[in-house]
């Protein structure tokens, strides 16, 4: 475990920043306690680095999303404005008009819209997360927006 720990943390520690974490240091300290929890029950003590990479991606997600929760709920309570029916009538048409476009698209088309403009990845993460190239995911986008486009343009 000392010797994974020596080998890999300079590499761990990029890999945390290239994924934006805010703080890499403490993102590669609990995979490695992560790690450390699940020694015991790891089969192959070579895929330990495997799990570490995994981890990190997973924990820099997870503070991402913390991260635009937080900043959500700080803008929604900051702002005490109250709505008219007719626009709120207007908007929950509008969403309920986008949910239906949607699902007309091709999952992986919806995957990259939903990834990319609803929980704000980054294509190289939604790349990896689909486990797909960077170029599939710009080409699912593209074609998803334009289905949209061509969809939704004649409703206005």
């Amino acid at each position: 475990m000392t010797r994974l720990f020596q080998t890999q943390y300079t590499s761990l520690l990029r890999l945390a920043s290239s994924l934006g974490a805010d703080d890499p240091e403490n993102i590669v300290a609990e995979a490695y306690f992560q790690l450390c929890k699940r020694w015991q029950h790891l089969h192959q003590k070579q895929a330990a680095s495997a799990y570490l990479r995994t981890t990190i991606h997973n924990l820099t997600r997870m503070h991402h999303r913390h991260q635009r929760t937080i900043h959500h709920h700080t803008r929604s309570t900051t702002v005490e404005t109250v709505l008219s029916a007719e626009t709120t009538a207007l908007q929950h048409h509008d969403h309920h008009t986008l949910h239906q476009a949607l699902r007309q698209l091709p999952a992986r088309q919806q995957q990259t819209l939903i990834l990319r403009h609803w929980h704000d990845l980054k294509q190289n993460e939604i790349a990896t997360l689909l486990q797909v190239t960077v170029g599939t995911v710009k080409t699912h986008t593209h074609r998803a927006l334009t289905a949209l486009t061509h969809t939704l343009t004649p409703l206005r």
